[in-house]
This record gives C-alpha cells, sequence and structure tokens, in this order.
C-alpha cells in the first residue's frame, strides 16, 4: 500500500502536467476570403434647384442655380471601378423685371487651371451655392469633389456689377459663424 500511493501520486501530477500543457495555440489567423465589391451601375447625383432674391446696391435680383447629372459629360471613376455621372450646374442671375443680368452653364471643365490632376481625372463638379453679396460683386461658393467622400477643392464665383465672371480657389477657411458667436 506504501507503494501505491507514490504511484498514484505521481500518476496524478504526470496527469496534471499532461493537462496543463495542452495543444500549443497557433499564431496563424484563418480569415474569410474578402469578395471584392462589383460596382453597380454608374451612380447619379440627385438633380437640384436653389433660388435666392438677392438685395445688391438698391436693386433686387433672384439667382437660380440649376444641378443636373449630365450624360453628355465623361464618367468619372474611383478607386474601386466605380463609376459616377459628372454634373454641369446653371446659373442664372435676373433682373427685377425678369430680365437676365448674367447667365452661364458650368462644367469642371470651366475650374480646370484650378484642379490637380487627381481632381481632374477623379473629381466631379458637385455643387454652386449664393454665398453672400459684396460691395462689387455677387459671389458663389463652387466645389469640385471625389465622389462620396468629404474630399473637395473649394472655389469661388463670382459676377461683377458689369456682369464678369471670376473664379479662383478659396484659400480662407469659413469661420465667420464662429467670429459671430463670440
Amino acid at each position: 500500500m506504501k507503494r501505491i500511493i507514490p504511484m498514484l501520486a505521481a500518476g496524478l501530477l504526470a496527469a496534471a502536467v499532461a493537462g496543463c500543457g495542452g495543444k500549443k495555440e497557433s499564431d496563424t489567423i484563418i480569415a474569410p476570403k474578402l469578395e471584392k465589391k462589383k460596382p453597380s451601375a454608374p451612380i447619379r447625383m440627385q438633380d437640384y434647384t436653389q433660388t435666392r432674391e438677392i438685395e445688391w446696391n438698391g436693386n433686387r435680383l433672384v439667382s437660380e442655380i440649376r444641378r443636373t447629372a449630365d450624360d453628355s459629360l465623361a464618367m468619372v471613376t474611383d478607386e474601386t471601378g466605380q463609376k459616377f455621372v459628372d454634373n454641369s450646374i446653371e446659373l442664372v442671375v435676373r433682373r427685377a423685371d425678369g430680365s437676365v443680368f448674367f447667365k452661364k452653364t458650368f462644367t469642371k471643365e470651366a475650374f480646370d487651371q484650378y484642379l490637380d490632376n487627381d481632381y481632374r481625372k477623379t473629381g466631379i463638379l458637385e455643387g454652386l451655392v449664393f454665398d453672400r453679396v459684396d460691395e462689387s460683386s455677387l459671389r458663389f461658393a463652387a466645389s469640385v469633389s471625389h465622389p462620396q467622400t468629404d474630399e473637395y477643392i473649394p472655389l469661388i464665383v463670382t459676377v461683377s456689377k458689369a456682369g464678369k465672371l471670376g473664379i479662383e480657389r478659396d484659400t480662407q477657411l469659413d469661420t465667420s459663424s464662429i467670429e459671430e458667436e463670440e
């Protein structure tokens, strides 16, 4: 019996050591294969119209902006192969009597000199909106963007009292709302 207890203890100890060792874990991670999403039909931005009444140097004007997904323009393709229809935007400014003071249809090409090669190739004309009246011009904000992202090039479009068009890249941060709150 004296021999059975040490043998039993040795057996339990061997079983405990064997149980603790277990199967060695692998460092290999097995993940399911990701299937590349296939591009869908070309994506079109929703058409919109913005009409604003403007008071400028004692005169009443109305600006109307119409964005349209334009099938006549070259499509843009993103890095996944998804195609996007580019937009054209028409700006019409009318006098109080209804006569046209200014009218132009913009495409991305109107802003070409302010874009880098990436935006020329993969950007779309996203928007044009009325911003404000300066003493010498009507000011509009425009943007050329990478579709479905927050990446864009901000642009300023101005129309002078003589009806002359001006375009420049917007380099100022819009902080007017912050300044007004202070």
